[in-house]
């Protein structure tokens, strides 16, 4: 297949070398013509010369000489590499003054001669350039070869002045046009994959398992996972190249340079420098980040300062300024903050970077003078070297380093933007280790077990079963530990907000008319008939014959009846003691005041002689208009009380850039309008806008957002963007608290009518089709995320939930599967929507426990105790273990009962009674008696749970046995000896108990003989012996 060349970009990019040659200032404008040659050379990677071309013709060709002329253009190469330069030179030859372009010449490369009348060709053409006697050339640039040597010569016969204009040549090509610019993105994207998934993970690895693995080993292995795809965000592998082999350090012995190798030590675990480059169609990429196993405070502190200077660094990177003002501003820093840290830090800051991936003459130190401009891309790099670690043990630990750098692109306002979005916080790089005793036990375990035999499946499930119950200890002293604290910080934070004494909102008082004289003149007002007033939203109605003015929000309902040849019209009023809507307020301005509960009018149905309507049309009118200007009333109201508390936010600044992060054909949820519309979500300066295809807006600003959740589309139907507000935004005429936008990733509709068939091709391709989709979605949703966490210097960040934590509940009406984050538990597929911060709950409580029971229910009691508590019913008593498990290590409160609680009641006394409360013992109430710390606050607390909400004595004796059943091994021995009888019984012996079914039996025979005698009485049978006594039977 012929290679194509892009002849718009070779003719842009061309004039634009001619045009800093023509402006060019000191050396470069001087210049006559510029030559460059390019040979054969395996080793070198990055030369000047071979980046001209990749520049301007998108390949390297080798062996071939190129001559930048005054008004033409001189390529002599080989005949195949002629052939694919006549895509350029078509249709040069004339037009080339005209607009801007010299004229191509291509010229065949001889084989087997010389090539001397090729060259004497190009001799001619450098001396009738200009001058024709100073040549630019690159003069590090040196290929082997005949044919370089050749040409070398002539030129040397010459006598040619050659000037060095790399540094030019390097600065036109600096600023990056936005084709550039994509596939340095794309580098970058899979640099950032490639250390997130493969390099840090395998990292976690090795810490967790204790492996030995040397630098330059671990270094090869990220150089060959390269090959896999699932490190290449989609990219041709065929495309993908690392610029420098990834240089590990680690274990004190540190040299922050790109020129480094990785060296055969082992890792060691402290700080870890990893710098790491992908080279994507020529164009590069750099990130360097040090990840910290167990980082001590000061490790921690230093490594802060390292993010503020890039910070620093990132906010200088602008359009117009000069590289050595960057560095000075990153120094002042330094000078004024850490002045003991100048010595340590890399004597320069970074470098601009492109089809080459170090130039020379754009690096950020004290001396560069060269000024930014737009587009330009540069990898920043900060470091620390030589920190002294005064915890040390070991030599190797004595001192460490600390290195930063990213891919970032000059802007023409605002910082510099970052293109390697990998998270940098102390969080996000620090590995942090458990210490716990009985890790350091266990190799003196091992070898007591080594020496005893391991073959015994005895012993080995006694083990287990011994560490299971360790944990559960564990985790047990640990919830003691929480439950005490709980107390302390409820009881301070209740009596904290002890003086903020809620009031509640009075009624509205609404006045008809301020003075008589605005009451309607009509002849229905005169005739003391009903008349409603809809400006003033008023019924006039008469009262003992006086027209009285009535505001339709006083009236509670009206009804109509007909009876007979009358038609009742009654009318209820709102007045205190009558019983009130659900969202009506119960507090009246002037309780003591004398209300009026109902009025009823009647009017006739039958039409008196001379009139012309009956009289019962007035009130049937009127209950019509009535109706209508309630409901009126009504739904003004209600959009009134949605805006009430609504926090007015801050204006969306739009940044007018295209190359804003941005989502495309995405659902909104709840929605705009009744129908659901799709529309595009974007990042702006300080906020996202959401644009439906119909031209509605809904703006969400980062500083409105508590928690940004990514539900990927793994297991679920949907893709999810979802945003938990801090104060609720109105859209749709309604306020809300979560918004979320989203995509559908498959068919969530079946076709049963269609035939099935597991090998049917059509689903096949389907199910192939989806798979793409879901990636490809993933993908997308997961580099906006990036650009958006990137753009707001990670200030927002997205959490994903973790699916393997996740666990079956209903907290609406339906089972949905809840999975928790970071920071809260949610459920984002199901709509409503579920969230719950985890920093807001005070405990959990599981309801109805019970060994006989499949499910059981969560109740959380949020720290502001007038906030109504959450259920979640009907979650699988499987999840149980693993939800206590979760809990804890989030330092969260956990207790168990076996019965539901009426909350609403123990709500109320605690907030009614606090002190009291916590007198009593607090929370502890809800512990299984036995678990508590105490005794007597034991019996205080059960005497508490008793008052608040149980309902009955049979309730509670339930209760009582239910919680002895399960509550500790003392109650279980007293239950056993309750069922076996009275404490006297359990203590004696055979003899006793014979005597006593000697005793048992007399008594049965003396029982039987008064039967007797009183049946002889009645019958009067004749005499009989005495029955012998039963015997009873022993073993």
């Amino acid at each position: 297949m012929a290679l194509s060349l892009d002849r718009e970009a070779f003719s842009r990019r061309l004039r634009r070398l001619y045009a800093s040659w023509q402006k060019g200032e000191d050396e470069f404008g001087g210049v006559d013509a510029i030559v460059v040659a390019v040979g054969v050379d395996e080793e070198i990677v990055y030369a000047k010369s071979t980046a001209l071309q990749t520049w301007l013709f998108g390949y390297e060709l080798t062996d071939t000489v190129m001559l930048f002329c005054e008004e033409r253009a001189l390529f002599l190469a080989s005949r195949k590499k002629v052939e694919f330069l006549k895509q350029v030179a078509q249709g040069k030859g004339g037009e080339g003054a005209s607009n801007g372009l010299p004229a191509v010449t291509l010229l065949v490369r001889e084989k087997n001669e010389s090539n001397k009348a090729n060259f004497e060709k190009l001799l001619e053409a450098l001396r009738g350039s200009r001058g024709g006697r100073r040549l630019g050339v690159f003069a590090k640039d040196k290929f082997p070869g005949e044919f370089m040597k050749s040409w070398n010569d002539a030129l040397s016969k010459e006598g040619f002045e050659k000037v060095d204009v790399s540094a030019a040549v390097a600065l036109a090509m600096a600023a990056k046009e936005e084709q550039e610019l994509a596939l340095m993105r794309k580098a970058a994207a899979i640099t950032s994959e490639l250390f997130t998934k493969f390099f840090k993970e395998r990292v976690m690895e090795i810490v967790d398992a204790d492996e030995k693995v040397r630098h330059s080993k671990l270094a090869e292995a990220v150089e060959k996972a390269i090959e896999e795809k699932k490190f290449l965000a989609g990219a041709d592998p065929s495309a993908v190249e690392m610029c420098y082999p990834p240089i590990i350090q680690s274990g004190g012995n540190y040299n922050l340079k790109f020129s480094v190798v990785s060296d055969k030590s082992h890792m060691h675990f402290g700080a870890i420098t990893c710098s790491m480059g992908i080279r994507y169609k020529s164009y590069c990429s750099n990130l360097v980040r040090t990840l910290m196993v167990d980082p001590s405070q000061d490790m921690q502190d230093h490594y802060s300062f390292l993010l503020t200077l890039q910070d620093v660094l990132l906010r200088e990177l602008r359009h117009g300024a000069r590289l050595c003002d960057v560095y000075a501003a990153v120094m002042d820093v330094v000078k004024k903050q850490r002045p003991e840290l100048l010595g340590k830090i890399t004597k320069n800051l970074g470098f601009a970077m492109g089809i080459e991936f170090r130039e020379g003459s754009l690096v950020i130190n004290s001396k560069n003078q060269q000024r930014l401009r737009k587009g330009m891309v540069f990898s920043v790099n900060v470091g620390l070297s030589e920190l002294p670690n005064r915890e040390a043990k070991r030599p190797e630990e004595r001192s460490y380093a600390l290195f930063l750098g990213d891919t970032v692109m000059v802007d023409e306002d605002g910082p510099a933007v970052v293109l390697t979005s990998v998270k940098k916080k102390v969080k996000n790089v620090g590995i942090f280790l458990k210490n716990e005793d009985e890790d350091e036990e266990e190799p003196d375990k091992d070898a007591a077990e080594d020496l005893l035999g391991r073959s015994s499946r005895a012993a080995l499930l006694t083990e287990r079963t011994r560490n299971e119950l360790t944990a559960e200890e564990k985790r047990r002293a640990h919830q003691k530990e929480l439950a005490t604290q709980l107390n302390e910080d409820a009881r301070r934070r209740l009596t904290e907000q002890r003086g903020e004494q809620q009031t509640q909102k009075a009624r509205k008082s609404n006045v008809s008319y301020k003075s008589a004289a605005l009451l309607p003149k009509e002849p229905h007002v005169r005739e003391m008939k009903i008349y409603i007033d809809k400006k003033y939203e008023s019924v006039i109605m008469p009262v003992f014959g006086i027209a009285t003015p009535f505001h339709i929000a006083t009236i509670k309902n009206i009804s109509m009846s007909v009876e007979g040849d009358y038609t009742y019209l009654r009318i209820n009023f709102f007045c205190p003691g009558s019983a009130l809507g659900r969202n009506e307020g119960n507090i009246f301005p002037n309780p003591e005041a004398t209300f009026v509960k109902e009025i009823t009018y009647r009017a006739s149905n039958l039409k008196p002689p001379g009139e012309q309507t009956v009289p019962a049309s007035n009130l049937q009118n009127a209950f019509r208009i009535i109706k209508e200007v309630q409901k009126r009333y009504k739904t003004r109201e209600a959009e009134e009380k949605e805006k009430e508390g609504i926090v007015k936010q801050d204006s969306l600044v739009i940044n007018l850039n295209r190359s804003n992060p941005k989502l495309k054909d995405l659902y909104i949820r709840p929605n705009i309008a009744q129908k659901r519309m799709q529309g595009a979500l974007e990042a702006h300066v300080n906020g996202f806008r959401f644009t439906s295809v119909r031209g509605d807006k809904v703006d969400i600003l980062y500083n409105n957002i508590k928690h940004a959740v990514f539900q990927p589309c793994d297991g679920e139907m949907i893709i999810v963007l979802h945003f938990h507000l801090k104060n609720a935004i109105m859209f749709g005429k309604k306020r809300h608290t979560d918004v979320q936008f989203y995509t559908e990733v498959g068919e969530i509709t079946t076709d049963l009518g269609k035939h099935q068939h597991m090998h049917d091709r059509d689903d096949l391709y389907a199910e192939q089709m989806e798979r793409e989709m879901r990636h490809k979605l993933k993908t997308a949703f997961k580099n906006f995320i990036e650009k958006v966490e990137a753009l707001t210097k990670e200030e927002l960040e997205f959490e994903v939930p973790f699916r393997e934590l996740g666990f079956n509940g209903a907290p609406y009406r339906s089972t949905c599967l809840l999975q928790p984050t970071s920071s809260a538990l949610v459920n984002c597929t199901e709509w409503p929507p579920f969230v719950v911060t985890l920093d807001e709950v005070e405990l959990i409580h599981f309801e109805r426990v019970q060994f006989h029971l499949k499910n059981f229910d969560l109740v959380i009691v949020y720290k502001d105790y007038a906030r109504k508590v959450t259920m979640i019913n009907a979650i699988p008593v499987a999840s149980l273990d693993p939800i206590k498990e979760w809990l804890n290590s989030c330092d969260l409160k956990y207790t168990e009962g076996v019965q539901s609680l009426n909350w609403t009641k123990i709500m109320k006394t605690i907030v009614d009674d606090p002190e009291g409360f916590f007198e009593q013992g607090g929370w502890s109430f809800l512990e299984p008696e036995g678990e508590g710390s105490e005794a007597e606050p034991g019996e205080s607390e059960s005497e508490l749970e008793d008052e608040t909400f149980n309902p009955s004595e049979e309730d509670e004796e339930e209760e009582e046995d239910s919680d002895e059943d399960y509550s500790s091994e003392a109650e279980e021995s007293e239950y056993s000896k309750d069922s076996l009888g009275s404490e006297e019984e359990s203590g004696k012996d055979w003899d006793e108990l014979e005597e006593e079914a000697r005793k048992a039996d007399r008594e049965s025979q003396y029982e039987e003989e008064e039967e007797r005698g009183r049946g002889r009485k009645r019958k009067g049978p004749p005499g009989r012996g005495r029955p012998h006594p039963p015997k009873k039977k022993r073993k």
